[in-house]
C-alpha cells in the first residue's frame, strides 16, 4: 500500500536495522528483533513495519513470510531522508550505570550527534558497557522516530580529551561556581558562540579545583551557569541541551546548526 498521511499508522513498530535498505530490497530478521515483532508485537503476513539505517533515513515495509524464528520484509519505499543533526556533543562523566543509561537515552531523544563517556577523578562508574549504552540510544530513537543514531565514543580521561580537542568546537562547561559570581549566562553564551559546540557534564561531586583549573585553560572552554539550584548530574546533562537546542540547535524549526 503506497504511503499517505493516513497510511502506514502511527502504531506501526518501527525499528533500527545495521544495514543500509533500499526501495523494493528484502530483509530477513531474527535475534531480538525477530522476538520482539513476533511474540511482543504479534505481527501479521502484510502488516506495515517501519525501518531506519541510520544511513540513508527511514522506510516503509511489509511482512511477506512468518516463520517460527524470523521473519522477511519486502521494503516498500523510503518514507524520510536522514535527519540532518544539529552539531553538538554530549561530553558526560559516567554516573551510577542506570541514571548514565537514562542520560544516553533522554540526549538521544534531545537531537545529540555524538556522546563522549569522560572519565574524572571522582567518576563513580569507570566501568560502563557501551553495548547497554547503545542499546539505550537506539530503542529511544526508535521511540522518538530518530533516523540518526549519536555516535558514542570509548571512555577518555578527561586531560587526554581537552589536549585533543578540536580548535573550531566551544566546549561549553556547567560549572555551578558561576552562578555565585553572577556570571556565565547560558543564554548569553550562546548568543555569543555560534558553531559547533559541546556540552560538558562533571560527575556526581563535580569536577576538583585542578579539574576546573584544567577546563577553564582550554581556549575553547565557555563555562555557564545552569541556574541558581545545584542540579544532579543527569538532570544537568538533559537541561543544558535543552536549552542549546532552544538556542542554536533546530527547536525553532530552523535548519540544524552547523
Amino acid at each position: 500500500m503506497p504511503v499517505t498521511p493516513a497510511y502506514p499508522p502511527r502504531s506501526a513498530p518501527r525499528i533500527y536495522v545495521d544495514v543500509e535498505l533500499s526501495d523494493g530490497a528484502e530483509i530477513r530478521l531474527d535475534g531480538n528483533h525477530a522476538h520482539y515483532l513476533l511474540k511482543v508485537m504479534r505481527v501479521r503476513q502484510g502488516q506495515p513495519i517501519k525501518l531506519f539505517d541510520d544511513r540513508t533515513g527511514e522506510y516503509l515495509a511489509h511482512v511477506t513470510t512468518l516463520g517460527k524464528r524470523d521473519l522477511i520484509l519486502q521494503i516498500d519505499g523510503r518514507t524520510r531522508d536522514r535527519e540532518q543533526v544539529p552539531d553538538l556533543w554530549l561530553c558526560a562523566a559516567p554516573i551510577k550505570k542506570d541514571r548514565f543509561g537514562w542520560i544516553a537515552e533522554k540526549a538521544t531523544e534531545l537531537g545529540i550527534s555524538r556522546m563522549i563517556p569522560v572519565q574524572t577523578s571522582r567518576t563513580q562508574n569507570a566501568a560502563i558497557k557501551p553495548d547497554k549504552l547503545r542499546t539505550h540510544m537506539i530503542e529511544a530513537a526508535e521511540q522518538c522516530e530518530r533516523t540518526a543514531l549519536p555516535t558514542l565514543d570509548d571512555m577518555i580521561w578527561l586531560k587526554e580529551l581537552l589536549e585533543n580537542w578540536p580548535a573550531d568546537r566551544h566546549l561549553f562547561f556547567a560549572d555551578e561556581r558561576m552562578h555565585e559570581s553572577g556570571e556565565g549566562s547560558f543564554r548569553k553564551a550562546l548568543v555569543a558562540h555560534a558553531g559547533p559546540a559541546a556540552i560538558l557534564i562533571g560527575p556526581e561531586g563535580g569536577f576538583t579545583d585542578e579539574e576546573n583549573a584544567l577546563v577553564r585553560a582550554l581556549p575553547q572552554s565557555v563555562p555557564v551557569s545552569l541556574g541558581p539550584r545545584i542540579l544532579r548530574a543527569d538532570t544537568a546533562a538533559v537541561a543544558a541541551i535543552s536549552l542549546w537546542m532552544a538556542g542554536r540547535g533546530d527547536w525553532n524549526g530552523l535548519p540544524a546548526a552547523k
